[in-house]
This record gives structure tokens, sequence and C-alpha cells, in this order.
């Protein structure tokens, strides 16, 4: 008797407690399922100079390499003035040749001038010597030996500007000339550079590893700078980006890892690590319903990558998380 009545407290005892776990089940709430996004880096390209599209080198879903040739543009007025930079440096170049240099010619000439000049003396120096004999005996008049003395004096004079010519012809242009010089030909360095630069901006190439998704250029077509013509993703940088409220983070921090779960690829599951954790502007905010008891609650953008490469994963993809944190 004893032993049946134990048997039933111990059947209604199980019986409650099924009852309790299966009441804790049914009032449990489901788990939160937060819906997120497929991301990369995408990258516009436009040209910085204008131009007209002379080749094309790249169709949308095309792979392109880093430094790979996209577009090609053609620009009469930037070859033209690549021409002219050219020659404004070779211009500036020979003026600094011309300052740092004297003909042997000038020289030669220089050199003969200084040596006639020094022959007159030889002469004027002889006359006067006469001169003076004579006029200290009062054989010539006053007047003669006066004349002597002056084409002496000026026969020095002569000797000494053609010295400085001399001078001038062997050292050359002055430094501020020289100085003046070498700053035009870096002036025109400069410019060539710049048209340079500006002819190489007519080839478009790829800043990166990337998949062409936008082609705006045409054949023949004018661009002027600024204008997009290309845009490209890095498949080779994806992560998942999930909107979420303050309430719902639940302490997630750098480095946490959770299971993402795409349906674009046959609901595959996909292990992920949290690299950010950004707050959104206050547009993105979680506005209160009610004038008190509640609070307004922000947005944080919450990124987080793929722990291993995925084939198949492609920017635009939907990735579920059912989201335990909010318990």
């Amino acid at each position: 008797m004893g032993g049946s009545n134990y048997l039933r407290w111990g059947i209604g005892g199980g019986v409650v407690v099924a009852l309790a776990v299966l009441l804790w089940f049914a009032t449990r709430p489901p788990p939160l399922t937060v819906q997120g996004e497929v991301s990369a880096d995408r990258v516009d390209l436009s040209p910085r100079v204008s131009g007209r599209v002379a080749k094309l080198s790249a169709n949308v879903g095309d792979t392109a390499k880093k430094g790979a040739t996209l577009a090609e543009l053609q620009s009469p007025q930037l070859a033209a003035a690549l021409v002219s930079a050219e020659a404004a440096l070779a211009v500036a170049k020979a003026d600094l040749d011309r300052v740092n240099s004297t003909r042997p010619e000038t020289i030669a000439a220089r050199t003969a001038e200084v040596a006639a000049a020094q022959a007159d003396i030889v002469l004027y120096q002889e006359a006067y010597d006469r001169q003076a004999q004579l006029v200290k005996t009062g054989s010539t008049p006053q007047s003669r030996f006066d004349e002597s003395t002056r084409n002496l004096e000026a026969a020095i004079r002569k000797k000494e500007s053609a010295e400085a010519a001399l001078q001038l012809a062997t050292r050359g242009a002055s430094p501020e000339e020289r100085a003046l010089a070498a700053a035009q030909v870096k002036q025109a360095e400069a410019s060539l550079n710049q048209r340079e630069a500006d002819v190489a901006e007519l080839v478009i190439r790829s800043p990166i590893d990337g998949q062409v998704t936008t082609r705006a250029a045409e054949l023949g077509e004018n661009f002027s700078a600024g204008a997009p013509m290309f845009s490209l993703i890095d498949m080779n940088n994806l992560w998942f980006t999930f909107n979420l409220r303050e309430d719902l983070l639940a302490g997630l921090k750098i480095g946490d890892t959770f299971t993402v779960t795409v349906p674009a690829l046959a609901q595959k599951q996909i292990p992920v690590r949290v690299t950010v954790i950004n707050v959104q502007g206050q547009y993105a905010t979680w506005r209160a319903t009610r004038a008190t008891g509640d609070f307004d609650l922000r947005t944080f953008e919450v990124r987080a990558v793929p722990a291993a490469p995925v084939d198949g994963l492609r920017p635009g993809m939907s990735g579920i998380v059912a989201w335990t944190r909010a318990r």
C-alpha cells in the first residue's frame, strides 16, 4: 500500500515538472532575429583631367588587378601643352648655359684689347719722357708736355678698362644672373612635370584588386574632371553590417564571435568576428514611445568579418543572426 502511494507521488511529481518545463518553453520569448547585409569597400573612379574616351579595356563584371588599365582618354590640348612645356625647358636650359659660359672668341678679343692698350701706354710713356726732358730745357712749349701727359693718362685708363672687360668675359655673368637663370630652369621643369602628370592621368588605372560593378564610359564620349567612369568593389575584403539598438549590445565588444546564416548560400552558417562598433547619427535614434518610464535609444553599427574566406559571398547578400544577447 505504501509503495503504491510512493509510486503515485512520483508520477504526479514527474507530471508537474514536465508541465513546468513545457510552460517555461511556452512562455519564453523566441530569439530575436537580426538581419544584416554583406558590405565591401567600393571605389568610384573619375578622371583628374578632361578628355575623350579613346579606349576601353574593362566592362561590368570584369576582375581588374591593381594598376591594370581600365580606359584611355585623349586630349589634344594637354598634348600641345606638353610640347610647349618641353620647349620652354629647352629655352631655359640654353639660357642657363649661355649665362654660365663665355665664348673663346670673346675672351680672345678682350685679351687683344688689353695688349693694344699696353702698347699704347708704352708709346705714350716714351713721348711723355721726351717732352719732360725738352720742357726742362725750354725746347718745347708747356702745352706739348701737357698733351703728352693727358695721352699717357688716357692710355692707362684704357688699359684698366680693357682688363676689366677681360675679367668680366672670363668670369661670365654675375651671381644674380646665374641664380635667375637657374630658377627659370627649375620653373620650367616644374611646369613640364605638371604637364607630364596631366598626360599620365589620361590613362585610367585600377587602384585595387577588384571587380567592376559599374561602367559609365563609352567610346568617343567626353568626360570632364571628376565625372564618374567606373565603380569597383574589393571582393577580398567583405564584412557583415548590422544596425542594433544599444540595449541589444549587451556587452558586445571588439573580437567577440557569433554565427551568421546567409540565405543566398543555402542557409550556410558563417562564423564571424566583430571588428567595429560605431554609434550612428542622431537620425538613427530609436525614439521613446512614452513620455515617462522610457528613454531614447541610440543605434550602433556593428561590423563583423568572416573568420575565413567564403566562396560565393557577395556584397548585398543578407545575413541572419538569432540574437541571444538581448536575453
